[in-house]
């Protein structure tokens, strides 16, 4: 996905050469007052709409942040209960799912903090290795004795830790549509060069018609900041998961 620094410089130039052309536009075809007027109240209209659409975007984007970051702390949540719930095998089968459990937990930390394209690919695949791995341990006991309910609270547990794997992959795949991006970003343009048309003070020159699209480009930025789970500022840090693997590490 684009970096949110790349939405704030590609915004800001963007916008500042549409506000550029609506200034351009305004000296080859001077507004009376009537007109003037008239603009304003689109101006105003377009510009309104165009604050109601950052607005349900930015919800849209902090929606999407505590939904990762619940993941992220039902994923803890999970692997903890398991762990614990190992007790619950025989001692040999225990220590087999605490050893997996306790490398799947590191896993899962370079999954947070990887930024790197082909690394997540590495990793991604060695998690649902791993996972291949913690099934079939909790499975074995069952197959090889007589299952039995304290078996079956195993193999449940082991089933949320999956779970919440997949419930994680899904929120961060979770982004606002482009559709919206573009949309917004349209809307963006058109007010921008109407207030270049319309702007009043024709000395300032380029230095006016940089007030909105700089305003209107850190909003757009801090909305892709908070959307992208990876890059920007605002990232989801997996602190719970940290706390556990240190937890279980010195255990």
């Amino acid at each position: 996905m684009i970096s949110p620094y790349l939405v704030l410089l590609f915004s800001l130039i963007i916008l500042w050469l549409s506000a550029r052309i609506g200034a351009g536009l305004r000296k080859r075809m001077p507004l009376d007052d009537g007109l003037r007027h008239d603009l304003d109240v689109v101006v105003a209209a377009t510009l309104t709409l165009l604050g109601l659409i950052i607005g349900f975007s930015f919800s849209m984007a902090t929606e999407r942040y505590d939904q990762r970051k619940n993941c992220e702390e039902a994923e803890a949540n999970a692997i903890g209960t398991e762990y614990v719930r190992a007790d619950l095998l025989p001692a040999a089968d225990a220590a087999r799912v605490r050893a997996l459990l306790v490398d799947y937990l590191d896993q899962r930390l370079l999954f947070y903090e990887t930024y790197n394209g082909d690394a997540l690919r590495r990793i991604n695949d060695t998690t649902v290795q791993a996972e291949t791995n913690l099934w079939s341990a909790v499975l074995a006991p069952n197959i090889t004795r007589e299952a039995t309910p304290l078996h079956a609270l195993v193999v449940s547990g082991m089933n949320d830790v999956l779970n919440s794997q997949g419930y994680t992959q899904a929120a961060w795949r979770n982004r606002i549509p482009t559709a919206a991006w573009v949309l917004m970003v349209m809307i963006a343009i058109c007010g921008n060069v109407m207030f270049g048309y319309g702007a009043r003070y024709a000395k300032a020159g380029a230095i006016h018609v940089l007030v909105l699209p700089l305003v209107l480009s850190i909003a757009f930025f801090l909305i892709a900041d908070i959307d992208s789970p990876r890059r920007g500022v605002i990232r989801v840090s997996p602190e719970n998961l940290t706390s556990l693997a240190v937890s279980l590490h010195a255990h």
